[in-house]
């Protein structure tokens, strides 16, 4: 039930950041991103090239060989849909920004109790008598310094 409400409280924070233009984006991406529009384009696309080159008898061609109507509308039908994709994925972007993050925020956390998990079953074992040196073990009991984690990272991007 915890992580449910962790879960909606990630959405919520990732929705809530949503433009109208954001929301718009999506809904047309979505629109566009099916098999049925694709099977909605071929279909229209045979019609119009069908109509255009007089082989319905009862239509009137207005738009003859080499169809430079349709190219004109198919030329700004992909500008608008390469844009769309664009915002989208800017949009999944930020997203993925705000989940990384997250999980860095969650594996910091992880470390430090795992820290003090490893401290207190050390000194579990000195209460007990068991004092052994083990020099991994000691590592693994260092806090981890997040600033060098991040001048490390900083310097690596620089490369």
């Amino acid at each position: 039930m915890e992580q449910d409400s962790r879960n909606t409280k990630i959405r919520s924070a990732i929705d809530i950041r949503q433009t109208w233009l954001d929301r718009a984006a999506v809904a047309i991406t979505d629109l566009f991103g099916s098999i049925g529009f694709l099977v909605f384009c071929l279909l229209l696309l045979g019609f119009y090239i069908t109509w255009n080159l007089g082989w319905l008898p009862v239509l009137q061609p207005f738009d003859p060989f080499p169809f430079n109507g349709l190219d004109s509308v198919l030329s700004i039908f992909a500008i608008i849909l390469s844009v769309c994709v664009l915002i989208s994925q800017k949009r999944q972007r930020r997203i993925e920004k705000v989940r990384e993050q997250l999980e860095f925020e969650i594996n910091i956390k992880a470390e430090t109790e795992i820290t003090k998990i490893l401290e207190m079953l050390h000194e579990i074992q000195k209460t007990m008598g068991i004092d052994k040196k083990d020099p991994e073990l000691e590592e693994m009991k260092e806090t981890t310094d997040i600033q060098q984690l991040h001048r490390q990272i900083d310097e690596n991007h620089l490369e």
